[in-house]
């Protein structure tokens, strides 16, 4: 197939897909689920594009998550984690843990009833839920962000840890299960489960380490505003891969870097900040265009049945079981944050990543196990990833805010570490009731009018500028509170 033909789909499918994620987020459906959806259609049982390439796919599928960790990463804040951490960390180890081995006994039990003549086995059974037994970072941070979901108790930030932290540990039990299978022998499960923990140590501290020299060659270099972005995606793909070839878990070194460097202060820090959100977003659509035209609908019929069954007894037992059981040493914790976390079990990318793994690695029933967690994955993003706002809202986990509305005559940002809040306000004939010289409006000391948009042009105003209708104007204030009493100032609601 011709270059040209190539890029000429491969443009066409993304356009496709911000088309669905655009109308999906009025809808109420994650974006996520659509690109996946887009892909389907697109393969080889819809519009006959045939993708078959496990080793593209898996290449696609690794590269993408290890930026989407890593920009994970970088969001999140320590100041907002710290009290959390230990909650976090339960959750990605012992939750994720107890996940794989509940679900691999409810999975060996249902495919013994429903597929007795695919003669799955105990471990293959194991393999299969761990591929699942983490929470998808992809899914659940962009669930979370889109939606602007605001929760209460810390909630947010112990979802966005968990997710971010508990895929080395999936992955872990996955490479372990799939040496197991391929050894056909007597696993020594001790030594397994010190490979495990040696793994993620050596991944942890890699990442910590790397991304501290990071920060510092950024600021030692100065290099370009606009190079700035480039050298820290090559620093993180070299973390990825470095921690790979001294033995560690590259999964949770991206992502443990990536918090390094997001709580450092660095040279172009929001340059690199905003280069990462839309590469962390271009990245979910690859992988998740490239898994649907990897997966053939026709196959997901067979596995109808055990698939309804083990996403139902994941979403509603396996899943809050885990939780609840990781989380008993947090007695403060309230039952209903609990449901919550537990509810928020998503399935995304990351697993049907590790089912891929499954296929490179020509284990057994791969097929299957790619099928079944395909399947899964679309139940889990169908009925947890729609439904997350109603749930928080019905659990009472929500918090209710008034969403400010987004800028649209001014294009400015300010660095995260000013916490001043800037809005924009057009002037009409009702504000201008009181004078329409700028110092006439009363504003409160606290807000500052930095800018005028008017028509095509942009000046700074004085306390004698004029002021007429139809003008846009640029405020600053320190905070919520102060935004809010300019506004009654200004007669706005």
């Amino acid at each position: 197939m011709q270059i040209e033909i190539i890029l000429l789909i491969i443009s066409v499918l993304f356009f496709i897909s911000i088309l669905a994620g655009k109308a999906g987020y009025r809808l109420g459906v994650p974006a996520l689920l659509l690109f996946l959806i887009v892909g389907m259609l697109c393969g080889s049982d819809g519009l006959g594009i045939h993708f078959e390439n496990i080793y593209i796919a898996q290449i696609i599928g690794t590269v993408s998550l290890s930026i989407i960790l890593f920009s994970g990463g970088m969001d999140t804040k320590i100041s907002e984690i710290r009290s959390i951490i230990p909650q976090g960390i339960v959750l990605a180890t012992v939750g994720v843990f107890l996940t794989a081995i509940t679900t691999g006994v409810a999975i060996w039990w249902i495919l013994g009833m429903t597929l007795p003549s695919a003669g799955v086995g105990f471990i293959t059974s194991l393999l299969l839920a761990a591929t699942m037994s983490s929470t998808d970072s992809a899914s659940v941070f962009s669930i979370l962000r889109a939606k602007d979901l605001r929760l209460k108790n810390n909630l947010r930030p112990i979802l966005e840890l968990e997710s971010g932290s508990n895929d080395p540990m999936a992955y872990v039990l996955t490479i372990t299960l799939i040496n197991i299978i391929q050894v056909n022998g007597t696993p020594n499960y001790w030594l397994a489960g010190g490979n495990v923990l040696m793994q993620l140590i050596i991944g942890a501290v890699a990442g910590f380490l790397l991304g501290k020299l990071i920060v510092y060659i950024i600021n030692k270099l100065q290099i370009d505003t606009s190079l700035s972005p480039i050298l820290v995606l090559a620093c993180c793909i070299f973390v990825f891969s470095a921690t790979y070839f001294i033995k560690g878990n590259s999964y949770l070194a991206v992502y443990i870097a990536g918090v390094t460097i997001g709580n450092a202060k660095f040279l172009h820090k929001r340059s690199i900040l905003n280069f990462f959100d839309g590469l962390s977003w271009l990245s979910q659509l690859m992988m998740f265009l490239t898994l649907g035209l990897l997966v053939n609908p026709r196959e997901l019929w067979s596995v109808t049945v055990p698939g309804l069954i083990i996403s139902f007894l994941m979403i509603f037992v396996t899943r809050p079981f885990s939780v609840f059981i990781s989380l008993l040493p947090f007695r403060k914790m309230a039952l209903r944050d609990k449901t919550f976390v537990s509810w928020v079990g998503l399935r995304g990318a990351v697993p049907i990543i590790f089912a891929i793994i499954t296929l490179a690695e020509g284990v057994p029933h791969a097929r299957l196990i790619f099928n079944i967690v395909f399947f899964c994955t679309l139940v889990s993003l169908i009925v947890q990833g729609t439904s997350l706002p109603r749930v928080a809202k019905w659990l009472k986990v929500a918090i209710i805010h008034d969403k400010m509305k987004k800028m649209e005559n001014f294009d400015i940002e300010f660095s995260e570490e000013i916490k001043s809040i800037t809005s924009e306000i057009m002037i009409t004939s009702e504000i201008l009731n009181q004078g329409n010289r700028l110092m006439d409006l009363g504003m409160p000391e606290k807000t500052l009018a930095i800018m005028v948009r008017r028509g095509d042009s942009f000046f700074v105003p004085t306390g004698k500028t004029k002021l007429y209708e139809g003008d846009n104007l640029l405020i600053l204030t320190d905070n919520q509170e102060a935004l809010q009493e300019t506004y009654q100032k200004l007669g706005i609601s």
